[in-house]
């Protein structure tokens, strides 16, 4: 059944119709929302909340885009509204004299570790656009269209986020 007749079986009232949308969509929907928050109850609960708001918006739902498309751009703006949460929570890292990182009771990092630390400190438009196009493997126009941003943007943000993340790092691992 394609996704349209199943919306429509949902709007009906047919539990099971939706049902196989979660299913159909869960794993993308769960691949987009970690590679933004990590593998956290948190991301778990923003899984969660794109169903709900799209189950909530179903009858809005015009299919102008793809439904996985719809999905993800549910997913990145729930996801990025976690990201401000946690950033107003964050607690500040201590660096050192020589500008290193100082993780606590231990300081040293591994290349990951530092690495999704320095993701995780990007700005949110930057980190939507990371995410979507070299964790997800989104082409550079279904990022602009999950986004809603020009194609332009996209690739500036691109290019922006890479080159903060090679600053960072360089001065991280000097």
């Amino acid at each position: 059944m394609s996704d349209q007749q199943l919306i429509e079986l949902t709007l009906d009232g047919d539990w099971k119709a939706f049902k196989e949308l979660v299913v159909r969509y869960e794993g993308k929907v769960a691949g987009v929302v970690q590679s933004m928050l990590g593998k956290t109850p948190e991301a778990e609960d923003v899984g969660q909340e794109v169903f709900v708001r799209f189950y909530e918006s179903l009858k809005k739902f015009r299919g102008e885009s793809a439904l996985g498309t719809y999905l993800v751009r549910i997913a990145i703006n729930l996801s990025l509204n976690e990201l401000k949460k946690r950033r107003r929570q964050l607690q500040v890292f201590v660096h050192d004299e020589a500008g290193h990182l100082v993780g606590g009771s231990d300081d040293r990092f591994d290349l990951r570790e530092l690495l999704d630390l320095e993701i995780n400190r990007l700005e949110p438009e930057f980190k939507a656009v990371l995410t979507l196009r070299l964790r997800e493997g989104y082409s550079t126009e279904e990022t602009a269209e999950i986004l809603a941003i020009p194609l332009g943007t996209v690739l500036s943000r691109l290019a922006r986020a890479q080159q903060k993340l090679r600053n960072r790092l360089s001065t991280q691992l000097t």
